[in-house]
């Protein structure tokens, strides 16, 4: 019987409830009656990230693997269809899946995360030529990313209204327009759906693979908007903003094989989201004091940044 980590246990009760707290008391079961199923040795100590644990085995025929069982919850659904479709394409392979456990057994990578490396152009290469391999036709039944449109136009109308912000009329413009005119026809292409550096891990097979994607169906560039939300964050104390977040992007795009203009414009919209969502919900790394509102202004002004082109960065 595996030992589920404290901090897992309560972050999964508080978020969750006695529904979270039900599935914990029947979780350490589950883990280990399929261990057993697939043929499993436990291999090391239970890590865990926000919804799942992780749990470290060997199993002959592939050796080094993971179990992976998350909380049952439909963002967690099609995480093994992605893996499928990918077949270890720039991400780590699906060796066995129970969807009915929300579990898999996955090849095992490292540890160490893209977040971790010091040269920013090189998280942004890494990460972009990841997005570029993990742009393969969708298999059906995947969700398709521009079923969300009505709803993220609803959002920035409603976060508008209620919230108080700095952002002009233009920034919010640019916003919808995206939604609008990206969001609602994108292409039928496996997306990750939650693509950062921190969901990029050293591995052996390759330098760099891909975990925990989402599983969806639409266009590649919003996977480059979600990638530089992230990222942006580096770039908190820079000396030129607009140098800075416009180079990113160029950078990234390069790499990703992607239309620049298009991948600024989805980083514009989560810009602006991100922005409202600090104002109803804080972040992960702030949620409230002075920091928050570093942040909060720092976020206010990359989405300023994005809503245009740029002098020296001309639409292609």
């Amino acid at each position: 019987m595996i030992a589920i980590p404290g901090e897992f246990a309560r972050a999964t009760v508080a978020r969750e409830g006695e529904r979270g707290a039900a599935w914990l008391g029947e979780l350490p079961a589950i883990v280990g009656e399929l261990v057993e199923r697939w043929g499993c040795v436990p291999d090391g100590e239970v890590m865990h990230g926000g919804v799942a644990v992780v749990v470290p085995v060997r199993r002959a025929a592939e050796g080094a693997a993971v179990v992976k069982v998350s909380f049952p919850h439909p963002g967690n659904v099609h995480e093994p269809d992605a893996f499928a479709a990918w077949a270890g394409r720039g991400a780590v392979r699906l060796h066995e899946r129970d969807d009915d456990r929300f579990a898999m057994l996955l090849e095992r990578a490292g540890t160490s995360t893209l977040a971790q490396v010091a040269d920013g152009d090189e998280v942004l290469r890494v990460a972009g030529r990841l997005s570029r391999r993990l742009a393969v036709p969708a298999p059906p039944g995947l969700p398709a990313l521009q079923e969300r449109a009505d709803a993220w136009e609803e959002e920035l109308r409603r976060d508008a209204e209620e919230l108080s912000h700095p952002l002009a009329p233009g920034v919010l413009a640019a916003a919808t327009a995206t939604v609008r005119e990206l969001g609602r026809d994108q292409p039928d292409t496996v997306i990750h759906g939650d693509l950062h550096p921190r969901n990029i891990l050293r591995a052996e097979r390759e330098p760099w693979l891909a975990v925990d994607p989402k599983g969806l169906a639409g266009d590649p560039a919003h996977d480059g908007g979600t990638l530089l939300k992230s990222f942006s964050l580096r770039l908190i104390d820079s000396d030129d903003l607009p140098g800075a977040v416009h180079h990113a992007l160029d950078v990234y795009s390069e790499a990703a094989g992607l239309d620049r203009e298009r991948v600024r414009r989805w980083a514009q919209l989560h810009a602006v989201q991100a922005a409202f969502w600090a104002r109803r919900h804080g972040f992960r790394i702030a949620r409230g004091g002075p920091e928050l509102e570093r942040i909060t202004a720092f976020v206010d002004a990359v989405a300023t940044l994005l809503t245009a082109p740029g002098p020296e960065h001309p639409t292609r």
